[in-house]
């Protein structure tokens, strides 16, 4: 498996892999994932020998422009961190590492900019335990817990020293 910056051609199946993630992560619209990736500060995909995707992640660096409740709450906090606001893994893929080399690079990326954490979310509800067992073993810790999207999730708000 190859990990390689997202490609504006990966746009259709990071779509794809991303709303069969829900609820985990929201169904997004092939234009805002674009816009979200053009945000990002890094966007990686893992992709298989025949270049199909198997996994991505998107993350964004402090003093962005972003308008997510949780990456807001990041920033409140002040530490310099990196946030990941999607890491998604093909189903066929999960327990292969792929989920694990993805955050390799996000932490290689906070350590390089001078980064103290990498921070995420992961939903309590609807409730994503493999998610969190996986954040658990990579070192984060909860750091708070937050409503959003009007009070229809809930999430634990998580972060790892680099």
């Amino acid at each position: 498996m190859l990990l390689r910056p997202a490609r504006r051609a990966d746009l259709p199946r990071i779509v794809e892999l991303n709303d069969a993630a829900s609820p985990a992560v929201p169904v997004t619209a092939p234009s805002d994932m674009e816009a979200l990736l053009e945000l990002s500060s890094l966007a990686l995909v893992v992709v298989g020998p025949d270049d199909v995707v198997h996994g991505f992640v998107v993350a964004v660096d402090p003093g962005s422009d972003y308008a997510s409740e949780n990456y807001r709450f990041f920033e409140d906090r002040g530490t310099p961190h990196v946030y990941v606001d999607r890491i998604v893994v093909d189903g066929a893929a999960r327990g292969s590492g792929v989920g694990r080399r993805l955050y390799d690079a996000v932490f290689d990326r906070a350590r390089s900019t001078g980064r103290d954490e990498v921070t995420c979310e992961v939903n309590l509800e609807p409730p994503n335990p493999d998610s969190l067992a996986f954040h658990e073993r990579l070192g984060f810790a909860r750091v708070a817990e937050q409503s959003t999207k009007g009070g229809s999730v809930r999430v634990a708000l998580l972060a790892a020293r680099v």
